[in-house]
């Protein structure tokens, strides 16, 4: 597992189609970065409300799934099209787990939550349907939290040094938020686990009092 690309780019107005949006998704590789607890110096969120802080501070998308993309869209695919900091080989959603600490250069990151596809990512590949494919296929990325910051190199190995012991794969997240599974247990376990992200933790005891279930606080 490697970073095959590293992107970044500060807000600024991009035209989708006929709407004009401010976005930091135009995203344009680097050779390296210095990644902060909250992001890579050069890069930022125009919609800080459901993107960016520390549970989002690095957003990473499996290199693995480009191919796919490519025939669907009918065209070859730069680095950063689905506005991702760090493209990875070989890391995909249902061999990467919630809690997971992976060494990437000088930093030590851990998975926090699913990434989800929004209405600016269709609009920057002018494709209405993404984000219904992006949740029918799963193939969503995720978002990373910093534990040590530090530089970040295009190349660099993306190195798991920590399993975490709950084995919640971030597919199992990815099939109850879009509606593929209602797993009590699982949703139980997800809104009480410390290293999900919070506004997942959040969804997810939302789900289980609809559930009935009553949360351990």
């Amino acid at each position: 597992m490697k970073v095959v690309s590293l992107n970044v780019a500060l807000p600024q107005a991009q035209r989708y189609g006929p709407e004009v949006v401010r976005t930091g998704g135009a995203k344009s590789p680097v050779p390296n970065a210095l990644l902060r607890s909250c992001g890579f110096d050069g890069d930022g969120q125009a919609d800080l409300v459901n993107h960016g802080g520390v549970d989002k501070a690095v957003c990473v998308y499996p290199f693995d799934h480009y191919a796919h993309w490519e025939c669907v869209f009918g065209r070859t695919l730069e680095p950063g099209a689905f506005s991702e900091n760090l493209t990875v080989s070989g890391a995909i959603e249902t061999g990467v787990c919630i809690g997971d600490v992976f060494r990437v250069g000088e930093t030590v990151l851990q998975v926090s939550q699913p990434r989800t596809p929004c209405r600016k990512l269709a609009g920057k590949n002018g494709q209405r349907l993404l984000t219904k494919w992006v949740w029918q296929t799963g193939y969503t990325g995720f978002y990373m939290r910093v534990l040590f910051e530090g530089l970040v190199s295009v190349g660099d190995a993306f190195e798991r040094i920590e399993n975490h012991p709950d084995h919640i794969a971030v597919a199992d997240v990815n099939d109850v938020i879009f509606g593929r599974s209602s797993d009590a247990v699982l949703i139980e376990r997800l809104a009480n686990l410390p290293e999900f992200g919070g506004d997942g933790r959040a969804l997810f005891a939302e789900r289980l009092a609809r559930l009935g279930r009553r949360i351990p606080w």
